[in-house]
């Protein structure tokens, strides 16, 4: 089914954003804090809260696993539940765990978080392919078998990914040369859309890279990172679209879950202010996309 079902739940809220749930201390309110009693429990039920506030305007959710892994194994419960209950409450669901080795060790990463019985229930998982093929094909098999996809990264969004990215390897960018890659893997799996199930991490910080990769891989769905606080805008990201808004999802993680930081009421009014700046983005959105 390729990222048919996350371009529904696109066209079904006209808002193709996803919130990243990347929880720290400095994040959640105090109050919170202090109620749940430890950490743990803090950021499971800061998640929670968040989820109940934004599954009727946002389709999707993208827990970072480093938040969680740097907590232990009770670090990982909550990534786990936390999982759990955004599909619960409807969301789709990627893990942004960038995942990347080769052969059996791929083979059980993509297992552990793609396969029939693995403990944490996504639909999607970033991989970093820049081992080349050996890196992709595990998680893309797994993905093909269990109804799943992944996002490979290709261009990313940090200041220094153009110190291998950008090189030049004859006429082509290293990063096109790996977008090509991922159209040409992916070619057996497009869906309803037109998009295959394996996309691409592009970041919205490179607009003309983004809309030149748009243009040059018409079935490759996009997960755009790097809006607002890293500094991408609405008119950075249209060029990941195509000509009916499809093929991409953009998140938005620390400026949406701390927008409390703002309002200047110590954080009692996450949830709300968290709504607030997801609906201000989605009228961003709307309003550069046309919807």
């Amino acid at each position: 089914m390729s990222f048919d079902v996350l371009q529904q739940k696109i066209e079904l809220f006209e808002n193709p954003t996803v919130v990243g749930l990347d929880p720290t201390r400095e994040l959640i309110p105090r109050s919170l804090l202090i109620d749940a009693g430890s950490s743990v429990n803090a950021y499971l039920k800061f998640n929670r809260v968040l989820i109940d506030a934004l599954c009727d305007i946002v389709p999707a959710v993208k827990p970072q696993a480093a938040y969680y892994e740097r907590l232990g194994p009770v670090g990982m419960q909550v990534l786990q539940n936390t999982c759990d209950y955004a599909l619960n409450r409807g969301m789709y669901v990627i893990l942004d765990a960038k995942r990347g080795d080769i052969g059996s060790t791929a083979t059980a990463y993509a297992e552990a978080y793609l396969g029939a019985d693995a403990d944490y229930a996504v639909d999607a998982i970033t991989v970093n392919g820049y081992l080349g093929s050996d890196g992709i094909l595990p998680f893309y098999d797994a993905a093909k078998k269990h109804d799943k996809a992944i996002f490979v990264l290709a261009k990313t969004s940090n200041p220094s990914s153009g110190e291998l990215q950008d090189l030049l390897v004859g006429e082509n960018r290293v990063y096109e040369l790996v977008g090509d890659l991922l159209e040409k893997l992916g070619a057996d799996s497009v869906g309803e859309y037109g998009y295959s199930r394996l996309g691409a991490v592009v970041g919205a910080t490179y607009p003309e890279e983004l809309k030149n990769l748009r243009d040059r891989l018409p079935h490759t769905f996009f997960l755009v990172p790097g809006y607002g606080a890293q500094g991408g805008g609405a008119k950075d990201v249209a060029g990941a679209f195509d000509e009916n808004r499809c093929g991409a999802v953009i998140n938005s993680s620390r400026a949406i879950i701390g927008a409390w930081n703002k309002t200047g009421k110590q954080g009692d009014d996450f949830a709300e202010a968290a709504r607030a700046e997801a609906l201000r983005m989605r009228d961003d959105l709307r309003k550069e996309l046309r919807y």
